[in-house]
C-alpha cells in the first residue's frame, strides 16, 4: 500500500495512515499560523486532531478485538482524514456477532467519554459544551465531547457507520440477510438525502459531501451482499 505509512502494531494488528492525513495536519498547523496565532496554539491544535485520531485508533481495535472473540483476523487498520477502518478478513453472517462486532467501536468512544468526565469531575473543571468549544477552553472538556460526538455520529443508521450495521443485524434476526441489507441500505440512503438537503439549505456545506460519501457506501454494501451470495 504504496498510499500509506506503517505507524504501529497492536496485538499483532498493523495501523496504517494515509498521506492525506499527514496533508491534514500540516494544513491545520498552516491555517492557525496564518490566522495569526502562534506557534504554540498551532502546534496545541494539532495535539487535540492527534488526540481525536488515537481516539479514533481505540474505535477501530473495538471492532478489531472483538471480531477476534468470532475468529475472524483483522488484516489492517487504516487512518483517513474522515475516520478509521478496520479491514477484517471477512463480515460474520450471524446476526448477533454482526451487532457486537458493530457495537464495540462506540462502546470504547463512550468508555472515553466517561473516563474523561470523571477525571473532569474530580479536577472540578467546566465541561458544559458551551464552554468548550471556545478559545483557551479545556483540552479534556473537548476531547470529552468529541467522543459522544463520535458515538452519536456512528450510531446513525446509515451504513458505513457502525449504526447501519447495528441496524441490519437486528432485521437479519426476523427476516434474510439480503432482505435485511436493502432496507438498511434504503434507510441509509434516505437519511443521506436528507442530510445533503439539509446541509444545501442551511449553509452547512461538509453534510452535502459526507451524505454522497454515506449514499454511495450504502449501494456498495448491497453490492457486495449480492456478489457474495
Amino acid at each position: 500500500m504504496k498510499s500509506t505509512i506503517k505507524f504501529g502494531s497492536v496485538s499483532g494488528i498493523d495501523l496504517f495512515v494515509h498521506w492525506t492525513f499527514l496533508v491534514l495536519l500540516f494544513g491545520i498547523f498552516g491555517f492557525y499560523v496564518f490566522q495569526g496565532l502562534t506557534v504554540l496554539a498551532a502546534l496545541l491544535g494539532v495535539g487535540l486532531i492527534l488526540s481525536v485520531f488515537g481516539c479514533v485508533v481505540l474505535h477501530e481495535l473495538g471492532h478489531a478485538f472483538m471480531a477476534r472473540k468470532f475468529g475472524i483476523p483483522t488484516i489492517d487498520i487504516i487512518m483517513y482524514p474522515v475516520g478509521g477502518v478496520a479491514r477484517l478478513a471477512r463480515m460474520p453472517r450471524e446476526p448477533r456477532q454482526e451487532l457486537l462486532i458493530a457495537v464495540a467501536g462506540p462502546a470504547v468512544n463512550l468508555a472515553i467519554a466517561i473516563v474523561l468526565y470523571l477525571a473532569l469531575r474530580v479536577f472540578g473543571s467546566a465541561m458544559s459544551i458551551e464552554t468548550t468549544f471556545v478559545p483557551q477552553a479545556n483540552v479534556l472538556s473537548m476531547l470529552m465531547w468529541i467522543n459522544v460526538g463520535l458515538v452519536l455520529f456512528n450510531m446513525v443508521p446509515a451504513f458505513p457507520m457502525d449504526g447501519g450495521r447495528v441496524l441490519r443485524a437486528a432485521l437479519a434476526t426476523q427476516m434474510e440477510y439480503r432482505t435485511a441489507t436493502h432496507i438498511a441500505s434504503l434507510l441509509g440512503q434516505g437519511l443521506a438525502l436528507v442530510f445533503g438537503i439539509y446541509g444545501l439549505f442551511y449553509g452547512f456545506w461538509t453534510l452535502p459531501l459526507i451524505s454522497v460519501f454515506v449514499f454511495m457506501a450504502a449501494r456498495q454494501e448491497v453490492q457486495h451482499v449480492m456478489e457474495r451470495g
